[in-house]
């Protein structure tokens, strides 16, 4: 029998509360009326819904449905979820992860940033919630009631960092979690999303589904991003054969066998000499693997608009 007390922060002034790894295991959560308190989930979890909350710093481990902020100002969060959706809120700066275009309404005040933290657990969470770590669209804001010649949101400064908004807890309990902010080590690749570009040069590269797809990804956003180039997007996705010729074109034939076997990763990096680099790097590193690289500069923004055209259709957005 599951007791909502466990699963609820209710009234609390000026606490540091939290659950540690095992303890929400997919249930549902509430947190309302709170006031100056950090609040921790280190589990993932059905839904959660936040009300009146003020002046909070919270982290919520990966949520498999929506998350839901009404009526709260002035909080800080770290929020990874399959939807993310605000009312009635002021001043929240949020390090978000969400799989679809995050919702605001009737909120203003709004800051946006990409989604970074590691602790040992986290991964097998994002597999429990049902999330890929590739899919995020945190900077993709639909602002449902916008104002004229208003803007209610904006992106936080590029170099902000997560222990600077929500810091480490300092609840003996809540230490036990192995947590990194360090952003090179965070699950979730750190994305510029809709930030200006800095090159009119972009590569998209796509692995195949296999024991290694996810390992590969990194490595390649590791390797590109110690050279300078910097990460854009990325998204898992499944293909059919016919979305392949729209995407690869030439060379779908080649990739197609490969559909079958599971979701695609997409990666697309930018900066000037990006489709070299990743070809040659790609070459070097993953001789033994299929990729699909850009063949040129020429085709590559084409590439790179094919397939997240396709990418977004396929989820909706």
């Amino acid at each position: 029998q599951v007791d909502p007390k466990d699963y609820t922060f209710s009234g609390l002034k000026n606490e540091t509360v939290g659950r540690l790894p095992g303890k929400v295991a997919g249930q549902q959560f509430v947190i309302q009326d709170c006031e100056n308190c950090k609040i921790y989930i280190f589990d993932h979890s059905a839904t959660i819904t936040i009300d009146d909350c003020v002046n909070c710093q919270i982290f919520l481990g990966p949520i498999k449905g929506s998350v839901f902020f009404r009526d709260c100002k002035d909080c800080k969060c770290v929020v990874a979820c399959q939807q993310f959706r605000t009312r009635d809120c002021r001043k929240l700066e949020v390090f978000l992860c969400c799989a679809t275009q995050p919702i605001i309404e009737s909120s203003t005040g709004m800051k946006f940033g990409c989604f970074q933290y590691y602790y040992p657990e986290l991964a097998l969470q994002f597999k429990d919630a049902g999330l890929s770590i590739f899919n995020n669209t945190w900077s993709n804001i639909h602002d449902f009631t916008p104002v004229s010649g208003e803007n209610n949101w904006g992106l936080l400064p590029e170099t902000a960092e997560v222990q600077d908004y929500v810091p480490l807890p300092d609840s003996e309990e809540l230490k036990a979690v192995r947590i990194s902010t360090d952003a090179t080590k965070s699950i979730i690749p750190i994305t510029r999303g809709q930030r200006q570009k800095n090159s009119d040069e972009s590569c998209l590269a796509v692995f195949f589904a296999g024991d290694y797809t996810t390992a590969n990804a990194r490595k390649l956003i590791d390797e590109m991003t110690s050279k300078g180039f910097q990460l854009i997007q990325t998204k898992e996705v499944l293909m059919k054969a016919e979305d392949a010729h729209r995407v690869f074109q030439q060379s779908a034939l080649e990739f197609i066998p490969l559909l079958e076997k599971g979701p695609v990763v997409a990666l697309e990096f930018n900066g000037d000499d990006a489709v070299e680099q990743c070809r040659s790097t790609i070459n070097d590193v993953f001789s033994g693997t299929k990729v699909f690289v850009s063949e040129s500069k020429a085709s590559a923004s084409q590439d790179v608009d094919n397939f997240y055209n396709f990418a977004d259709m396929q989820m909706g957005m």
